[in-house]
């Protein structure tokens, strides 16, 4: 008998332990157009234009609003896309994160965002 054998890529919130009440963490936050997909627990800084995109460490002194993608976004040329973005006051499971760099955990720490 033969089965097929099935990855599973990242699953909605599963980066997720914990979140302030009345899910306070999260925010609707605009994926800027492109040809790349983002998987759920993608780290996404916001740009000079107010959209999110894969997490750029700011200049040294700056800062930058950061959000973890709650659930993955196919890549899309045409149009900015919509998405719910974790942004503060909760706890996440750090091997689960993509994109997870040193000034990315500054940006993550100041925001509220504790790796667990």
């Amino acid at each position: 008998m033969k089965y097929d054998i099935v990855t599973q890529g990242a699953r909605t919130a599963a980066f997720l332990l914990n979140e302030a009440s009345g899910e306070r963490s999260r925010e609707q936050i605009l994926l800027l157009k492109g040809a790349t997909a983002f998987p759920a627990g993608q780290i996404l800084s916001k740009n000079a234009a107010g959209k999110y995109v894969a997490f750029v460490a700011p200049a040294d002194g700056a800062t930058v609003e950061v959000a973890i993608l709650y659930e993955g976004r196919d890549a899309d040329n045409t149009a900015d896309r919509y998405a719910a973005g974790v942004v503060r006051d909760c706890e996440v499971i750090e091997s689960l994160l993509v994109g997870l760099t040193d000034p990315a955990r500054v940006a993550l720490a100041a925001a509220g965002i504790i790796l667990r």
